[in-house]
């Protein structure tokens, strides 16, 4: 079956085309697909749901902002930096302790990268397990020993390993296999929780602008978890898990395949079938759309 071919425009030419993969999985089948399901690429930051798992089940209490941010990849807004530190407090832990270091084109402080809100976490499940926290990075930690199970168990497969952009360890797996986690989520020990979070306060969990956070609020009751190199991962409220990935990495490419891809499974998705093309007077110069 051929990918989802997104087309960039501008002045009406074809200037670009991404080849975006999509699979749609409930209760262990595949109900949709688009290019290759077995398509292995990493899950990134798109795994950050079910990596916090392990944190509401060592702080049941926790609040539900906590819980969003833990499983974010945020823009640095204010909002989200204030939950990364409230996460801290409760752990509790320092900035200092954070082992995702600085971001290129942030301000400077570990606090500001996008990762922060899920290192937070992870101090937190550090301090509960009563783990020590230096290292808790590394593969041989077992924080990371027991997320590599707990993806592993999510997925139904074993999952190849490698080093994430903040340092943790991240999962190597086919679009399926991803598919089939998130279609898991609500059933996983914590999972309703995590969603339920996420649901709640969308604009934690990316930002603004970000697509997980703009579907999450156009489609209630949906998650939605971006991951580098063109990843997006999605659970229905039908307990349908989605993934897409953009082939060549772009992101750019992902709204108007959504738009492409869920009408597939039943569900229409229009406003994200284009987005403009703006050039540095902020004019709109083209677009990025399906077909």
């Amino acid at each position: 079956m051929e990918p989802i071919r997104v087309a960039v425009r501008r002045g009406g030419t074809v200037e670009s085309v991404h080849r975006v993969h999509a699979v749609g999985v409930r209760d262990g089948e595949v109900v949709a697909e688009a290019g290759e399901r077995s398509l292995v690429t990493f899950f990134r930051s798109a795994a950050k749901p079910i990596q916090a798992l392990l944190l509401v089940r060592a702080r049941p209490g926790l609040d539900e902002r906590l819980v969003a941010i833990a499983s974010a990849s945020h823009h640095a807004e204010p909002e989200q930096i204030e939950a990364v530190r409230a996460l801290l407090d409760a752990a509790p832990a320092a900035e200092d302790d954070l082992e995702c270091g600085p971001q290129e084109g942030r301000p400077p402080g570990r606090v500001y990268h996008n990762c922060s809100g899920k290192h937070a976490g992870f101090l937190a499940v550090c301090r509960s397990r009563g783990w020590e926290t230096a290292g808790y990075r590394l593969p041989g930690h077992p924080l990371q020993q027991e997320l590599l199970r707990e993806i592993t168990a999510a997925a139904g497969a074993e999952p190849a390993t490698a080093t994430d952009g903040c340092g943790v360890v991240t999962f190597g797996l086919p679009l399926e296999r991803m598919a089939t986690a998130f279609s898991r989520l609500a059933g996983l020990n914590g999972g309703a929780r995590v969603l339920q979070a996420m649901r709640a306060h969308p604009q934690l969990v990316g930002g603004a602008e970000s697509l997980d956070t703009r579907l999450m609020r156009a489609l209630p009751g949906w998650v939605a978890k971006r991951g580098a190199e063109g990843l997006l991962c999605i659970g229905s409220p039908d307990g349908t898990g989605v993934v897409l990935k953009c082939e060549d990495g772009s992101e750019r490419a992902l709204s108007p395949a959504l738009a492409a891809f869920l009408p597939r499974l039943g569900h229409e998705a229009a406003e994200f079938a284009r987005v403009p093309v703006e050039n540095s007077r902020g004019d709109i110069v083209g677009e990025v759309a399906f077909p």
